[in-house]
């Protein structure tokens, strides 16, 4: 008994100083292959870096390509070629009632609004003027800066 015990103790030691030597064996190769993986990733960003580089040179270039293209044009002196433009026929939309000649896009509202003599709402002047909310809005701006008219309460309006 003695014999088998001394026996499994020194297969024990064995055992022990093999897998001591096997893992210092696959620390040896993981360290190696963690060296590789490095260089590789150091090889990979100076290459991205490049790559980035030439697309920030690329979007720059032209750039610079396109002023030495505008002034060669105006230092050339040379008489415009006059392009025949191609007629374009316009859709027959619905007229405007105050846009007659001579008049004009601020007179018509003003107009409408020197009509009234209590004031005039907002949408009396969009359907006598057939302008739309947008363009109503900057004329009365104008109009009240230029002080032609003054606001009597919220959306009518009053020649002063």
């Amino acid at each position: 008994m003695k014999k088998v015990k001394k026996q499994l103790e020194t297969v024990q030691k064995k055992l022990v100083t093999l897998s001591k030597k096997q893992l210092k064996k696959q620390l040896a190769t993981a360290s190696k292959s963690l060296v590789n993986l490095s260089k590789q990733l150091e090889k990979l960003s100076i290459h991205v870096d490049k790559l980035h580089a030439a697309e920030t040179v690329a979007k720059k270039k032209p750039v610079a390509k396109k002023k030495p293209v505008a002034k060669k044009k105006s230092v050339a002196k040379k008489k415009p070629v006059a392009k025949k433009k191609p007629t374009v026929r316009k859709k027959a939309g619905v007229k405007k009632p105050a846009a007659a000649k001579g008049v004009t896009f601020l007179g018509s509202i003003f107009d409408a609004i020197k009509r009234s003599k209590k004031g005039i709402a907002i949408e009396k002047i969009k359907e006598k003027t057939g302008f739309d909310g947008r363009q109503l809005s900057n004329a009365l701006y104008k109009l009240t800066k230029q002080g032609k008219i003054k606001t009597v309460s919220r959306g009518v309006y009053i020649k002063k």
